[in-house]
């Protein structure tokens, strides 16, 4: 019996020795490997969206050490976050709330900005019906208004810091017969441009906030819809969006990085690449109004979740 214990034993321990040994040398093999990761509800989609780019600079960082490139998803920011303090992911691309809330929860620093379309900073727009009474963002007290959803930058985060900022108090509404009070501003998610518009067209909610790209674009706010629509605020401007990169990547491949990233703009090779890549036109270094706005975006989100969630 003991024997044959000994024996169960040793085939044990040789099975999990055989085992670990490719883990070994794959994680000997991962100094060479620069990972991209996107955080996505569609990943078939993203991966085409990523990989053009991915093989496009791998090559060029080959004198930095790094020979190949993966694409890692994330569900969410929470598990985004976890893959950046693992190290599991290095280079991410963002919109500047989400790239704000992970530099909080993963320390990602910010590598570059990013031209889209070639549109590199916009802001935020109030709307309401032209005969609803509300003229200015004083006004908002006891009424709603329609964000788009929980990761929005534009539709969300900064508008609802703006808010915050000017002395409001945000609360949930379960539907938009949900009771405001008084002195209270009630939120709902539409989780779409088109939906936000309609809803205040249609009066399910006072006021709608989306980026002034979505104000001027006829498939967000419909041509018929905006004649009965009117500004009744604006943000500033901030970066659309941002490159970010995990605290502790190597220095020289994070500097390799950046610069290929930058000269890209300027190589035929890199045009379908750019242009798969979420319609980007250029990357852009961080000049100090940028870093500013990001410091004020991030103070912002930082509000959002504690005082709103």
């Amino acid at each position: 019996m003991i024997a044959s214990l000994r024996r169960t034993a040793l085939l044990t321990l040789c099975l999990l020795a055989t085992a670990a040994a490719p883990l070994i040398a794959l994680a000997g093999n991962d100094s060479g490997v620069l990972v991209l990761g996107r955080i996505s509800d569609d990943p078939k989609k993203h991966y085409e969206q990523l990989k053009p780019l991915l093989d496009y600079v791998i090559p060029r960082l080959a004198d930095v050490g790094i020979h190949e490139g993966r694409i890692l998803m994330a569900k969410d920011t929470q598990q985004m976050a976890s893959y950046l303090r693992r190290g599991r992911v290095d280079w991410v691309t963002e919109t500047t709330g989400t790239a704000m809330l992970l530099h909080q929860r993963a320390g990602a620093l910010p590598l570059l900005l990013t031209e889209r379309d070639g549109v590199s900073h916009y802001h935020s727009i109030f709307f309401a019906r032209r005969d609803s009474g509300l003229s200015s963002l004083d006004d908002l007290r006891g009424h709603s208004i329609a964000f788009q959803r929980p990761n929005s930058t534009s539709a969300y985060f900064v508008p609802a810091a703006e808010l915050l900022r000017r002395g409001f108090s945000l609360e949930i509404l379960l539907s938009p017969e949900d009771r405001i009070e008084r002195d209270e501003v009630g939120y709902m998610f539409a989780w779409s441009e088109l939906n936000i518009s309609t809803w205040v067209h249609k009066g399910l909610a006072d006021v709608g906030v989306m980026s002034n790209l979505d104000w001027s674009n006829p498939h967000r706010m419909p041509p018929s819809f905006r004649n009965d629509l009117m500004v009744i605020g604006e943000t500033v401007d901030y970066p659309r969006a941002v490159e970010m990169v995990r605290d502790g990547l190597d220095p020289r491949v994070q500097a390799r990085l950046r610069e290929v990233l930058i000269d890209a703009a300027g190589d035929p090779d890199a045009g379908d690449a750019l242009l798969r890549f979420f319609n980007t036109t250029r990357f852009m270094p961080m000049d100090p109004e940028s870093q500013k706005a990001l410091d004020r975006i991030s103070e912002g989100v930082a509000r959002v979740r504690a005082e709103v969630e």
